[in-house]
């Protein structure tokens, strides 16, 4: 499988992507406003003391701000650049800031249509003049996609390590890299890592349900009793309760939310990860699709868990409208659907929490999956960044690119770390052409 795209990858879209593009920034600015939705997570557990009016809207919008500018201007932006594909945390995360800064209702949406604006007309206007430098860092970074599609695979075995130790992460790496070589062999036009990444998800899951299953067959004949009196007392079932109340009264909205954001990634235009993006970018979307689906098992313990706790949910819900979308054979059907798959998420919040109360090994994994998820993106990044600094630049290209990842890490990290290598990228490439324009590089041709 070619894991090279063609160079100056565009981002021209099309007035109807435009449009939509728009009209979804606008309306998530509008629910992030009415604290109804967020697309970070790590914003979403402030937002219960928004609702209950407990801290002001220019304090939570400090703490958007602070917890999502990096993965803007650092991820967001530099992915959408070089991949030619939108990604969510250049749409949706300055929607979130966008939505909380807005001190009235009707001027949320019109902030975030205009960011949706700079998004689908600025971006290629930048696209454009970064291809035609002498020193190209976009097609540079194109070098990215390698190591964040082949490292990405792993994560399954990464989580299954940290969670059942290492004789079954070694189980699981040796049937991964069996079925990539299998994969690149008999069916070389196929994502490499596809059949491995289901294989171990798979396994992390059978795991995680044969020790739940274990333990309740253990302990059933005092822990049910127990289990009902605990719930009875429990003071947080009552806050659970008020907040899939207050979600299901808004599930109009979240339908046309739904709708939305599966419409978008009907369109192709849009990847909900790093991987996906380059993916998307190369037409392969059925294994995109199989990528963000087996993400999904990640973040939904995380998403309903947060969501009941602060009575906000995720933009993006559990983010199954990813891989549905990518399948779609069309706007209007996406539409139906995501709306439909948005319902449903909304009305089945309360028995997902009840269900992840009584299994407690299958929560665990996901949050192992999503550090395994950030480990390999972490490692995946960091590297394809020095291949497209030496791409780029050569030696002074690594040592440029190199030196402010290392700075970053010095300085406490100003820049989240993730983000912190294509950021790196960027600057060292403004500043091999500013060298260039004063006679002191020569760009490496090819």
């Amino acid at each position: 499988m070619s894991t090279t795209l063609a160079a100056g990858a565009g981002l021209d879209f099309t007035l109807a992507q435009q449009l939509t593009v728009i009209a979804l920034c606008a309306l998530t600015a509008y629910i992030s406003h009415m604290a109804l939705a967020v697309f970070n997570d790590g914003v979403r557990p402030f937002m219960l003391d928004f609702i209950q009016g407990r801290t002001t809207r220019s304090a939570t919008t400090a703490v958007s701000f602070g917890l999502s500018a990096g993965f803007i201007f650092g991820l967001g932006a530099p992915m959408a650049l070089s991949t030619g594909v939108l990604n969510p945390w250049l749409v949706f995360l300055p929607t979130d800031i966008l939505g909380i800064l807005a001190p009235k209702k009707w001027l949320a949406p019109l902030l975030g249509g205009a960011w949706g604006a700079v998004v689908v007309f600025g971006l290629n206007g930048a696209n454009n003049v970064a291809h035609d430098l002498p020193v190209d860092f976009l097609t540079a970074m194109q070098q990215m996609s390698t190591p964040i599609l082949f490292l990405f695979t792993l994560f399954p075995v990464l989580a299954i390590t940290k969670q059942f130790g290492r004789r079954w992460g070694g189980v699981a790496g040796v049937l991964e890299l069996a079925l990539v070589v299998m994969t690149m062999k008999l069916w070389p036009n196929m994502f490499a890592g596809a059949l491995a990444m289901a294989a171990g998800v798979l396994m992390l899951i059978g795991l995680a349900v044969s020790k739940d299953i274990r333990q309740r067959r253990a302990d059933r004949a005092a822990g049910v009793a127990e289990t009902v009196v605990a719930e009875a007392d429990d003071p947080m079932a009552s806050l659970f309760s008020a907040s899939a109340a207050r979600l299901r009264r808004y599930l109009p909205l979240f339908m046309v939310l739904g709708a939305g954001v599966c419409v978008l990634a009907q369109m192709h235009i849009f990847g909900g990860g790093e991987a996906t993006s380059f993916l998307i970018a190369k037409g392969q979307y059925s294994e995109a699709a199989q990528v963000d689906f087996y993400r999904v098992f990640g973040f939904i313990p995380l998403i309903a868990t947060t969501a009941l706790a602060s009575g906000a949910y995720g933009i993006a819900g559990f983010t199954l409208v990813y891989p549905i979308g990518y399948l779609m054979p069309n706007p209007f059907v996406a539409a139906v659907v995501g709306a439909l798959v948005f319902a449903v998420e909304v009305l089945a919040l309360s028995l997902i929490g009840r269900a992840l109360g009584k299994l407690p090994s299958v929560r665990d994994s996901s949050e192992h999956l999503r550090s395994a998820i950030g480990d390999t993106l972490q490692l995946a990044i960091l590297f394809g960044s020095l291949m497209a600094a030496n791409a780029m630049g050569g030696g002074l290209g690594i040592l440029v690119v190199g030196g402010l990842y290392l700075l970053n890490e010095a300085m406490g990290r100003p820049v989240v770390k993730m983000a912190a290598a294509p950021a790196a990228v960027i600057v060292g490439g403004v500043l091999l052409n500013i060298l260039y324009w004063l006679d002191l590089f020569t760009p490496i041709k090819g």
